[in-house]
């Protein structure tokens, strides 16, 4: 294979992925381990591809949001898994705050009518899912963006604050140490801030791919919460243990 249809396949995958090991590179591309560090150092130095340990992770600008019909094919099994072990720390007869979003969405099959629950969300395909589970659901109010299919806006958040909540659970685009919990829109930013103020709990939903990474508007710091996640890196992990609660559920 070619260096340019190396690189056209590494960027490829990483579209696909956000974030991909080197041993898998190795096998796709048919390639050594020092051919592939050569061919991301490259993709590195033209600003398409980040290096990481392990790998690499495809490069996000901060307002970068992609929509929930491309979210949806991204890392399934790990969102599963994530949701399964987040939906057995909700107790019966718990109001919940449900962030929209594909991760924080997975968590519905696993609520079941006879739990009792109330859940709070600003998702118009979160609160479908939740009517379709027989789960007593409320929807803000607000202007509905169309790539998201999530609610926000004035009248959204003025919905919000009538509400308090056992548990809020959340989705977030970027983890980092220094820019804490991250998202594109600001909007969507206001409404995570204030569901975790109005919540005697939060919980962060997030695959491996969002760390390391930040988005345009910041809506907490790390400190705060329990993030639930998939099976980090070694060096990840430990990179990100010492600020917060970090729950790792193999997928």
């Amino acid at each position: 294979m070619l260096t340019e249809e190396r690189h056209q396949a590494i960027l490829q995958l990483l579209k696909q992925q956000d974030v991909v090991k080197m041993q898998s590179l190795c096998q796709l591309l048919n390639a050594s381990e020092s051919t592939v560090r050569r061919d991301l150092q490259l993709l590195e130095e033209q600003g398409l591809a980040t290096r990481i340990h392990g790998g690499a992770k495809r490069i996000n600008t901060l307002q970068e949001e992609l929509g929930q019909i491309e979210k949806n094919g991204k890392n399934v099994h790990e969102k599963n898994a994530i949701a399964k072990f987040a939906a057995a720390q909700i107790q019966q007869g718990c109001v919940i705050y449900l962030d929209a979003g594909t991760t924080t969405q997975a968590i519905i099959p696993y609520l079941r009518p006879e739990m009792n629950l109330t859940v709070v969300t600003n998702g118009v395909d979160t609160a479908s899912l939740l009517a379709d589970h027989q789960i007593q659901t409320f929807l803000l109010g607000g202007r509905v963006k169309s790539k998201t299919k999530a609610m926000v806006g004035a009248a959204a958040l003025e919905t919000l604050l009538q509400f308090q909540f056992n548990q809020a659970i959340l989705g977030t685009n970027g983890i980092d140490v220094e820019a804490g919990l991250t998202t594109p829109d600001p909007e969507e930013a206001t409404l995570k801030r204030f569901a975790i103020q109005q919540a005697n709990q939060t919980m962060v939903l997030a695959d491996h791919t969002k760390f390391d990474a930040v988005s345009f508007s910041k809506f907490a710091p790390l400190a705060q919460f329990q993030l639930i996640t998939d099976q980090l890196s070694p060096s990840v992990y430990k990179h990100y243990h010492s600020h917060t609660e970090i729950q790792e559920v193999l997928s």
